[in-house]
């Protein structure tokens, strides 16, 4: 048996694992990157398997990092079955084509700039229409049944509690007379949350014996978001919420709320019917402009059967989250549009969650300069995007080539967030089975992953493996062997690209170079000053500059990525400007 990490593995985007046996070669997610501009090159090379050899996809739950690949997939050959449960299929099919109808924009705003410049044209990873075609495969799977794929390997979805339709994996696979069972988590769900019923959890997934009474071969893939973290402000957020709202609301200002259209717009929803309705903020008009929220909202009015009691006895009350007389749902560009005109007084909730695409940038490049207004964030912002430099501090960000003031309030809950913290992923992992034989971390952040396997190894005496992206595990006899890439992928992209911004300089975007310079044990390099510097050493600097400018130069026409270096040469310009102006 075989196991690659093709995504999400020492990151938190992209998951995409393929399972290989004796006779079947599956895919668990098959997700978009998201964060940096390196990060996001991923999703445009070729995949590392053929798709045309996968026997079927299994997908775990509907946001865009585990499920935004599907169309490239189908695109590039794949042609078997996408297993999945019904309401994960009903959120694809709304979130997949807004995800081709994204790229097809960004797309035509870059070629725009490239045909002015005789830069080659670019094409999206997909298209809307490659996206609305890949709905044919999917095929509908209910939770706690058993589903088989092949004679050999089978699985079953049971509730991830994360957002609506989520599910854990729990895959079995009959190899040499012995059956091995490997338990995807997926994204681990939090505790009370609307809508939802709370995780269920893999009870034993490690404890499981075959009929001669032995214990078969058992791994776990385990998702670590917030493996380092404990949610501060759990249990009082609609507290935290509506103080915010509130002190927002007598600074005049607009609200923008960054959110993902799945779950946490539905979420907010819930919570800001409940403060009005108790009378704990002011009523204020709340759009939701985001096309894929306004369809994902009507899919969650669609399918109740699986929501918590709590939820149930509202919706049978006649309090529905999804019909607040102070909701207006924006469809169309002009409606969007005609919310920029929007002084204050008003909450404007729009996706993306990260601000890192969609119709939340504009809001923020009309917003983020007022010194009245408020953004909040509602979730987890992942290195590289526009939401991370914000709630890192940034004074200045870049929107669609412009450079916007940040002015606004900038306030991040982490209580919101549809993932496990610490405590509850121990939970979860001592239900599933402590005593696994091989336990796997992904889809965390490196300070994430290694604070949470310390802890693991302390309380359940295993000591986790933490694949590389790429990584691949050859299991045979209980045993495992580690299979990794030649070059890191990450690295091979930035050696590609050019030279990557320097990483202590992306971790504190709000500081300036003499801030960084003064400060030590950063783990990165420092820039100090000397006291003096002489006319011969500015010379040699200058000469080096042009040399390593020219490396740049030759390596990026070399590989036609004529794209990076517009980019890069803009940025110079840009940084020249600022320190002219000192």
């Amino acid at each position: 048996m075989k196991l690659c990490f093709y995504g999400a593995s020492q990151t938190v985007t992209g998951s995409c694992y393929l399972l290989e046996s004796a006779d079947t070669r599956i895919l668990i997610d098959c997700g978009m990157f998201q964060g940096s501009r390196i990060m996001k090159e991923l999703n445009y090379g070729a995949f590392p398997f053929d798709p045309n050899l996968l026997d079927a996809v299994i997908l775990t739950h509907a946001h865009i990092d585990h499920s935004g690949l599907i169309p490239k997939l189908i695109k590039k050959g794949f042609s078997g079955p996408i297993y999945a449960t019904t309401e994960t299929i009903e959120l694809c099919s709304v979130m997949l084509p807004d995800s081709g109808h994204i790229q097809e924009m960004e797309v035509t705003r870059k070629n725009r700039k490239h045909s002015r410049t005789d830069v080659p044209l670019i094409e999206p990873i997909y298209t809307v229409e490659d996206a609305v075609n890949a709905q044919k495969h999917f095929v509908e799977a209910a939770y706690n049944q058993k589903t088989a794929i092949s004679q050999s390997l089978s699985f079953q979805f049971v509730d991830a509690g994360h957002i609506l339709g989520s599910a854990h994996v729990i895959v079995s696979a009959k190899e040499n007379n012995t059956t091995k069972t490997i338990a995807f988590s997926g994204d681990i769900g939090t505790s009370g949350q609307p809508y939802i019923e709370d995780p269920e959890g893999i009870k034993e997934a490690c404890m499981l014996k075959n009929p001669d009474g032995i214990r078969d071969a058992c791994m776990i893939v385990m998702e670590t978001t917030y493996g380092n973290r404990i949610h501060p402000d759990k249990t009082n957020r609609m507290e935290n919420l509506a103080r915010v709202i509130n002190n927002a609301h007598q600074k005049g200002g607009n609200i923008i709320i960054p959110a993902f259209a799945i779950n946490r717009t539905q979420d907010l929803l819930y919570y800001l019917r409940k403060l009005q309705d108790d009378k704990k903020i002011p009523v204020m008009p709340i759009y939701i402009d985001s096309p894929l929220a306004v369809a994902a909202t009507r899919i969650f009015g669609r399918n109740t059967r699986n929501f918590d009691q709590e939820t149930k006895q509202l919706l049978e009350a006649g309090q529905s989250p999804f019909a607040m007389p102070n909701l207006h749902l924006s469809e169309t560009a002009e409606d969007s549009i005609r919310l920029n005109a929007i002084q204050g007084g008003a909450i404007i909730i729009s996706a993306s969650g990260m601000a890192d695409a969609g119709r939340i940038k504009h809001h923020l490049k009309h917003n983020l300069w007022r010194y009245d207004a408020t953004v909040i964030f509602v979730g987890y912002q992942a290195q590289g995007t526009l939401g991370r430099f914000l709630t890192d501090g940034a004074k200045e960000v870049t929107i669609h080539g412009e450079k916007v003031a940040v002015n606004a309030e900038i306030v991040a809950f982490q209580g919101f967030s549809a993932h496990a913290d610490q405590n509850e992923l121990l939970a979860w992992l001592k239900a599933a089975g402590g005593n696994a034989d091989h336990l796997i971390l992904v889809h965390g952040e490196d300070d994430a992953i290694q604070a949470f396997s310390s802890l693991v190894q302390q309380k359940f005496g295993i000591a986790p493996i933490i694949p590389e992206l790429g990584e691949c595990l050859e299991i045979a006899d209980g045993e495992i062997k580690r299979l990794k890439p030649s070059k890191p992928w990450l690295k091979e992209i930035e050696d590609r690209m050019g030279y990557p911004a320097p990483q202590e300089w992306q971790s504190h975007p709000s500081k300036s170079v003499k801030q960084r310079s003064s400060e030590e044990g950063s783990g990165g390099r420092t820039f100090k000053r000397r006291r003096k510097v002489l006319l011969s050493e500015a010379n040699r600097a200058y000469t080096k500059l042009r040399k390593d400018l020219k490396l740049f130069i030759d390596r990026s026409n070399e590989r036609k990525d004529y794209e990076n270096l517009i980019d890069t040469f803009e940025s110079i310009s840009d940084l020249l400007k600022t320190r002219m102006k000192r």
